[in-house]
C-alpha cells in the first residue's frame, strides 16, 4: 500500500510540474531587433484576472542617437505621452495549448506609434521572451526579444 501511495504522490507532482506555466511577471530588458541594443526596461505584472500588462520603467539610448523620451508617433491620447510609465503591453494570457506561450496580447511600438495584436513565447529557461506582432492574421517582419533581468 505504501508503494501505491508514493507512486500516486510522485505522479501527482510530476503532472503538476508539467502543467504549470512559467510566469512572465518581472522586469524585462527589450532588445532592438535591428541594432541589438537594449531600448527599455518593462515591468510586467500579472493582473487579478490572470492576464498580463507591462509598462516602461527605464529608457536606454542607443549610442550615437538621441534618446527618445516621448511617444511622438503615437496617436490619440498617447500622442507625445512620456515613455516612462507608458503601458505598452496588455491582455496577454497563458495559452491553454502550449506551456510557454502567451496569446491575445496587444503591444505598442513607441518608435513607430503602431499598436499590434501579439503573442509571445517564453524559452525553456524562462529568461527570454520573444514577442511577435500581427495585423489581422498577418505576421509582421519584426520579432522582439525581451531578456529577464530580475
Amino acid at each position: 500500500m505504501n508503494q501505491k501511495f508514493f507512486f500516486s504522490l510522485f505522479a501527482f507532482f510530476t503532472f503538476s510540474l508539467q502543467v504549470q506555466a512559467a510566469d512572465i511577471s518581472g522586469t524585462w530588458k527589450t532588445i532592438d531587433d535591428k541594432t541589438g541594443y537594449a531600448r527599455a526596461e518593462v515591468k510586467i505584472s500579472r493582473l487579478k484576472d490572470g492576464r498580463y500588462a507591462g509598462k516602461i520603467v527605464k529608457i536606454h539610448a542607443i549610442p550615437n542617437r538621441p534618446a527618445i523620451s516621448h511617444c511622438a508617433k503615437c496617436e490619440g491620447k498617447l500622442k507625445n505621452a512620456p515613455l516612462l510609465g507608458l503601458s505598452i503591453l496588455s491582455g496577454f494570457e497563458h495559452s491553454s495549448e502550449k506551456a510557454n506561450e502567451y496569446i491575445n496580447g496587444t503591444i505598442i511600438d513607441p518608435l513607430s506609434g503602431n499598436t499590434y495584436q501579439s503573442k509571445g513565447q517564453l524559452n525553456a529557461r524562462g529568461n527570454v521572451l520573444t514577442l511577435r506582432g500581427y495585423v489581422g492574421t498577418t505576421l509582421l517582419g519584426r520579432t522582439v526579444s525581451w531578456i529577464r533581468i530580475d
